[in-house]
């Protein structure tokens, strides 16, 4: 349950992004990757990190379907849902609600996969399914 004013939340939002904020470098140009934290000088080497030469021949159009998925997200940031780039999720998720809030839209979105409206709304419903999983893992990984 969230008892702070909005002005201090704000403020408290602030602060933790920039602990969490990550600078990533290359200095031979997306060869080696090394990322630090906002504010300090000691970076770490990405040892995940995978070149386009190691891009693998994909069979199911992966690639381009994840570029898609990538836009659709980026344009949740312009709409409507965003105020003073803070999302509502983002108040759901302070006030301990984000697995309920993510999982229960899933399964929404899921259920009404094909039933409602044209195929293009559809793929909107697949589209959600993937973007609520994709907040849960952060939801999941951060113990919100």
């Amino acid at each position: 349950m969230m008892h702070e004013k909005h002005e201090e939340y704000m403020k408290r939002r602030m602060r933790e992004e920039k602990q969490h904020n990550k600078i990533f470098e290359s200095p031979d140009k997306g060869k080696t990757v090394y990322e630090r934290n906002f504010g300090n000088d000691e970076r770490t080497k990405i040892k995940y990190w995978v070149s386009c030469a190691e891009t693998p021949d994909y069979k199911y159009n992966e690639d381009a379907l994840i570029k898609e998925f990538k836009e659709y997200i980026d344009a949740t940031y312009s709409q409507h849902y965003s105020r003073d780039k803070f999302q509502a999720t983002e108040f759901i998720m302070d006030g301990g609600h984000g697995t309920g809030f993510c999982i229960g839209n899933v399964l929404k979105y899921a259920q009404r996969y094909g039933k409602k409206g044209t195929q293009e709304d559809a793929r909107k419903d697949l589209m959600k399914v993937l973007h609520y999983t994709l907040l849960q893992l952060y939801v999941h990984d951060n113990d919100l």
